[in-house]
This record gives C-alpha cells, structure tokens and sequence, in this order.
C-alpha cells in the first residue's frame, strides 16, 4: 500500500516540476510580456524605470521618478510626490520649478548642487525635470 502511494507522490511531484518548468518559459508570453534587450541608462529602448524612452508621456512620471530617488535627490531635497523630506537643498515643493529650470540645474549644478550631466543621460535628466515640474507643490 506504502509503495502505491509512493509512487502517486513522486508523479505528483515530476507533475509540478514539469508545470512549473512550462510556466517559466511560457508564462511571460501568457501574461503579455515583451522580449526585454540589454539596457543601458540613455538606451532608447531601456524601460521607463531605467529612465530611458522619452520624456512625454505617462511612463515619464514613473521614469522620473525612479530617477529622482536613484540619483539621490531625495537625500537633498523635499518632493512630497517622491516622499523626500530631504533638508539640504531647497524644498521643490515650495519652489515650484519649470521642468525647463530643473534641467538647467541639474545638468549645470547651481551653488552647492553638483551638475549631474555626467552621471545622467539627456533622456534622465528630461525625465526628472518633468517629473518634478509635474508633481511639486502638488
């Protein structure tokens, strides 16, 4: 009896072993998920979380917004959007800035603000800007 019940538990288990095989090779395909390349920050084709793609757009919030806290503005400045109480830099949500303004400084640096241009591509710091033009004061 002991050696039935064996037997149906390691079918059982080569069932879910094969089963969770398929899912890893066809379950992205199932759910919709597109072929993913090797990315690059500045890559065209990276995902919004990289910061890549462009700068309009509803993927634009979540791109700017994972670039404002991987480049470590929220250690410096106040973003209630981003959940940044930092106290170093100007609060942005009083300030206000035009994303056309938050792009100068990033990529220039303004008193003790370090420029950013060569740690961030073109298409990160449009990201950010627009981001935080976007949701400061709001």
């Amino acid at each position: 009896m002991l050696r039935w019940i064996d037997r149906g538990l390691a079918l059982i288990s080569w069932l879910g072993v094969v089963l969770v095989l398929v899912l890893l090779f066809a379950g992205p395909s199932l759910v919709g998920a597109k072929k993913s390349g090797n990315y690059g920050y500045g890559s065209s084709s990276a995902p919004a979380y990289l910061g890549g793609g462009t700068a309009s757009g509803g993927s634009s919030t979540v791109a700017g917004k994972a670039v404002f806290i991987t480049a470590g503005c929220s250690s410096c400045h106040t973003l209630k959007g981003a959940g940044a109480t930092g106290t170093v830099g100007p609060n942005l949500d009083q300030l206000r800035p035009t994303a056309a303004a938050v792009r100068s400084i990033v990529r220039s640096g303004s008193g003790a603000m370090p420029s950013f241009a060569g740690k961030l591509s073109s298409a990160q710091i449009a990201a950010v800007a627009q981001y935080v033009s976007s949701v400061a004061g709001r």
